[in-house]
């Protein structure tokens, strides 16, 4: 089993010394074992469960939603339906925020082929036009 310090742990994960402090403190991570000095150290379990947690953060999954996440994962198997309800409300969640990004996206290129199209005519064209207008 491998032992990591805060910095391994925060660089294997990418949450901040700060972040992990605070993920340990409201109880979303189990208490860190110490070494000998009283010093944190990370499991492989521990670097494992960030992973999933740093999943669901990036996923906007709410911090209460998380640690009620945690908790049905430690009150054991006899929790398994309630996690893959939690997980599969969230997993709507994403796709419906995935669906409304892509409408945006689309705002966002038609907006760009617009700019495209404005650049494609000639310029003389624009002054001709204006021409027709007086």
């Amino acid at each position: 089993m491998t032992a990591y310090t805060p910095g391994q742990a925060a660089e294997e994960t990418g949450f901040s010394l700060d972040t992990l402090r605070y993920y340990e403190r409201i109880g979303l991570l189990e208490p860190i074992e110490r070494n000998a000095a009283g010093q944190r150290r990370f499991s492989d379990g521990d670097i494992g469960w960030l992973g999933m947690v740093r999943c669901l953060r990036d996923t906007g999954m709410p911090i209460a939603e998380m640690l009620r996440f945690a908790e049905l994962t430690r009150a054991g198997e006899h929790t398994i339906s309630d996690r893959i309800a939690l997980l599969e409300a969230h997993d709507q969640a994403v796709e419906d925020k995935i669906a409304d990004l892509r409408r945006q996206q689309g705002a966002i290129k038609r907006k760009v082929q617009f700019y495209k199209d404005v650049l494609a005519i000639p310029d003389g064209l624009c002054e001709r036009e204006d021409e027709h207008v007086s």
